[in-house]
């Protein structure tokens, strides 16, 4: 078995109105927010997927279903946490990760680094492992029509 693995996640959530808009652990000033059982963040979600399945422990949602009263609301950054101690457990450790919004707006070139921050924060990790960035699908798609937001993350662990 090798002693590196490579996990990619994807995660997509309607517009909702109502809802607060967080992503990669950052709130923004926004009129919709992410329809979810937790907060909705897609970036933090993605992550999670990646993380996941590179230390193959299936999925978010076989680790928090959206079933389980216990998640509903619950911080993306508290499930990253859970989710990242359990890849601990497995033996794995993040070399890096890097992080996809695809989204016409908000815009997060001023919150970017915040994001990294808050990501790697919840995993007890440097911000240097962690890369968020975005791009735009020139308004085509669901991103591209503003129903919604969509982000992928890749993940490399090393055997511990």
């Amino acid at each position: 078995m090798t002693d590196l693995r490579v996990g990619i996640g994807y995660d997509a959530h309607a517009f909702e109105e109502g809802v607060p808009l967080v992503l990669g652990g950052v709130s923004f000033e926004h009129p919709r927010g992410l329809a979810g059982h937790s907060d909705g963040d897609v970036i933090a979600h993605a992550l999670i997927d990646a993380l996941l399945g590179a230390a193959n422990l299936g999925d978010i949602g076989s680790l928090f279903p959206s079933g389980d009263e216990q998640y509903r609301g619950a911080s993306s950054l508290d499930l990253l946490w859970e989710a990242y101690r359990e890849v601990r457990e497995a033996g794995w450790e993040l070399v890096n990760a890097d992080c996809v919004l695809v989204a016409e707006e908000p815009r997060i070139g001023d919150v970017r680094e915040e994001m990294r921050e808050r990501l790697s924060g919840a995993m007890g990790l440097d911000p240097d492992v962690v890369s968020v960035r975005a791009t735009t699908t020139d308004r085509l798609g669901f991103t591209g029509r503003g129903e919604g937001l969509a982000a992928h993350a890749v993940a490399l662990l090393r055997r511990t």
